[in-house]
């Protein structure tokens, strides 16, 4: 098999369900190429068609028309070699209660058939924290130690890439923060994953590069970085020594002033801050300390999905 530069690939993937007559287009030409070793964030609002993929990847769902390639094995010519390619954890909680954690791991290992000999559920048990857990039926566990869980059955064939949808929904967020140090940590052992989320913070902590998807269409893709450069939109306020008036030449910048606090807004692509620190210099205001905010990636997903509604 050739070498591959992307653990993922799809290209014009088309998914359309039938509910009570009615024809609903869950991905339309949706394609998405995913880079070996990265963390990619897919996110969209519910029902943006982020799950129907997921699905599609697992085998799940069949899809209507396009391609996809999980490690360069084409899934439509062999689906059973590329789901030993990608491990998938799901947003339920599905774990038999009746099971302990040691026991789940091996009955998953054997569903993959790896030889005993190859299993490594005592280092998957370690690395996720869950050893003293290893004997405890799994309805006695918390919600954060059964999303690790889920993460151990989805690593016990090791996988190339993982695939996480919802990973830290509903749990508090010391689960959340130790959930994130895991999936930094397998990213760096060189697993591919791919992460569904809604909460932008999260996307925002992990990810290298980020689609964004709505009404099963992708509406913008791009580096972490390439997607916060389109919120141009920087806020900057200075704590003054006294109360001055606002000079004329601050006006464009929306000014506001409230207990010697000045705040101002301005279009970094346009304007320098140096430019805004000159015009109080020559008003001679002078301040004590200066703060600056960067828009954030909920500020780009509001303004590409909100776009995207409004020419839908």
């Amino acid at each position: 098999m050739s070498d591959y530069n992307y653990s993922i690939e799809a290209k014009n993937v088309n998914k359309i369900f039938y509910r009570k007559l009615k024809q609903v287009n869950a991905l339309i030409d949706f394609s998405i190429k995913i880079k070996k070793g990265t963390i990619h964030g897919l996110l969209g609002p519910n029902g943006a068609g982020k799950s129907t993929f997921i699905n599609i990847l697992g085998g799940l769902v069949k899809k209507n028309s396009g391609n996809v390639n999980i490690c360069g094995i084409n899934i439509d010519k062999n689906i059973k070699l590329s789901k030993f390619k990608i491990g998938i954890v799901p947003q339920e909680l599905n774990i038999d209660p009746f099971f302990t954690p040691a026991e789940l791991l091996e009955l998953q290992a054997g569903l993959y058939g790896v030889p005993k000999s190859k299993r490594k559920t005592e280092e998957i048990l370690e690395n996720l924290k869950l050893t003293d857990q290893r004997n405890a039926y799994a309805r006695t566990l918390s919600g954060g130690m059964r999303r690790r869980l889920l993460i151990g059955k989805a690593l016990v064939h090791d996988p190339e890439i993982i695939i996480l949808d919802e990973p830290t929904a509903g749990v508090d967020i010391d689960i959340r923060t130790s959930v994130w140090n895991y999936i930094k940590k397998i990213s760096k052992e060189g697993k591919t994953i791919c992460l569904t989320t809604h909460y932008l913070e999260e996307a925002e902590n992990l990810c290298d590069n980020i689609s964004i998807i709505n009404y099963g269409k992708k509406i913008i893709e791009g580096s972490k970085k390439e997607l916060l450069n389109i919120i141009s939109t920087k806020s900057v306020s200075f704590v003054l020594d006294d109360n001055k008036k606002i000079p004329e030449e601050l006006k464009p910048y929306k000014p506001y002033i409230s207990h010697n606090v000045l705040k101002l807004s301005y279009d970094k692509n346009k304007t320098n801050l140096k430019n805004i620190i000159d015009i109080l210099d020559n008003n001679q205001i002078n301040f004590k300390e200066i703060n600056t905010f960067e828009g954030d990636l909920e500020d780009v997903f509001l303004k590409v999905v909100s776009k995207n509604v409004s020419s839908g």
